[in-house]
């Protein structure tokens, strides 16, 4: 009864140690994320490859370069992935190196702050079903995509966003 008791325990903690907030990746490497803001789309990209492509949400003034703090643009350039916060208030999310040196020097000839803590993240209760670009600058994708996209997506990888 004892050994029985004991291999249920196990299974029931192997069981339970399997149901994390983001499945377990082993394809192909995501080597470069790509964001066209006109599109409104995400490439997850193996070298010439797409993984994965996602529809998009973005800043409530969509259109145009990020300058400043509060401008409600989603920045555009080159970055690189380079932070996660798993306890998101946007369920999930993975940072972006905004701002690089040229975003600080082009908010700093406008006397303004260049913001910030621009992620990649899910939705939360509140906008779960919103308008397409509602965040302060970020990208918006669903819970169910942001599972997929943490867990493929590594620091380090470059991203690209585009006009």
């Amino acid at each position: 009864m004892t050994i029985l008791r004991l291999a249920l325990l196990a299974m029931l903690g192997l069981t339970v140690a399997g149901c994390g907030k983001f499945p377990t990746y082993n394809g192909p490497a995501v080597t470069h994320v790509l964001v066209n803001k006109g599109e409104r789309k995400m490439y997850l990209v193996h070298h010439d490859e797409v993984l994965e492509s996602y529809d998009i949400g973005l800043g409530f003034a969509p259109n145009g370069d990020k300058k400043i703090e509060g401008d409600g643009k989603t920045p555009e350039g080159s970055y690189i992935i380079d932070r996660r916060n798993p306890n998101s208030q946007f369920y999930l999310s993975i940072g972006v190196s905004y701002p690089n040196h040229e975003d600080r020097a082009e908010a700093k000839d406008l006397g303004k702050s260049p913001g910030g803590d621009i992620f990649i993240h899910g939705r939360p209760w509140k906008n779960r079903k919103g308008g397409q670009d509602w965040t302060a600058g970020c990208i918006a994708v669903t819970n169910r995509e942001m599972r997929q996209i943490y867990s493929m997506v590594k620091n380090g990888t470059p991203i690209t966003i585009t006009p």
